[in-house]
């Protein structure tokens, strides 16, 4: 628990920043890989937002953002993990980029909220969890409106890229506030 104080008070040196980084990147990547569809809809069921949620709890607004930024960055330049092995600019063109924005601004917001308690409860950290969550799928909704391969517009948006998911990601950040609070 000592060091997840350090990670989420941004107490650590460059080395460590950059690994912890590295391995919250890492761990989307492989988050990424847990995907199934739901019939009829071109938005994915993943563990990313599980994912995003645990990175920001547990590594703070900076490294947070830092390791979505990352793994973002890292499937831009051609690295196979993005959900379904895409990789490539490829992925701009899909009804998945306003999620992928929602990581980075999410995954600070969860991890800022989550550096103003020394030791916050698991009820805070369900609450900036869901607030996560909001964040990932106001983004989502937001591209699929605009989505230029099919946009849906108004409440369609919604109904394929925010209601299918609720209650799945919120027992996602749940989770993943089990997990980071788990002796409190």
């Amino acid at each position: 628990m000592q060091v997840l104080a350090r990670v989420r008070s941004r107490k650590l040196s460059g080395y460590q920043a950059l690994l912890a980084t590295l391995a919250g990147a890492l761990f989307m990547a492989v988050c990424a890989k847990v995907i199934f569809f739901l019939p009829g809809n071109p938005v994915p069921v993943t563990a990313q937002v599980f994912g995003v949620i645990f990175c920001g709890m547990l590594l703070g607004s900076r490294c947070g953002a830092l390791s979505q930024i990352t793994y973002i960055t890292a499937g831009l330049m051609g690295a196979p993990i993005f959900c379904g092995s895409v990789a490539g600019p490829i992925v701009l063109a899909g009804p998945t980029v306003g999620y992928l924005i929602g990581f980075i601004a999410a995954a600070y917001m969860v991890g800022r909220l989550m550096e103003t308690k020394d030791s916050p409860s698991f009820k805070f950290a369900c609450m900036t969890g869901l607030i996560g969550v909001g964040i990932i799928l106001t983004c989502g909704v937001g591209w699929l409106v605009i989505w230029p391969g099919r946009p849906f517009p108004g409440l369609s948006a919604w109904l394929v890229g925010a209601a299918p998911f609720v209650c799945l990601d919120a027992a996602k950040a749940i989770l993943a506030a089990r997990l980071v609070t788990r002796r409190k």
